[in-house]
């Protein structure tokens, strides 16, 4: 089976090539901001994870830690209970 073969030069010229209408042009920002939340979101989460597990560590309990983020002791335990023994 014969394949196709380009190489850097091919690419280039077809890309120095390409007549762009500024017309098709789309505005970035939203995916920006979406990559940003979730940049965010994976930080938070690393976050939350390290505070549960220090206060685990420190003796807290997971009523308490539960009453620190709004849910029972049980759900507490059962979302971090993996991550802060």
């Amino acid at each position: 089976m014969a394949t196709k073969h380009t190489d850097k030069t091919d690419v280039e010229n077809w890309l120095d090539n390409l007549e762009v209408d500024p017309a098709d042009a789309r505005d970035a920002r939203h995916m920006r901001r979406i990559a940003a939340a979730a940049t965010a979101l994976t930080n938070a989460e690393a976050e939350l994870n390290a505070a549960v597990a220090e206060a685990r560590k420190a003796g807290d309990t997971w009523a308490m830690v539960g009453t620190a983020l709004g849910v029972s002791r049980q759900a507490a335990y059962q979302r971090f209970g993996k991550v802060a023994p």
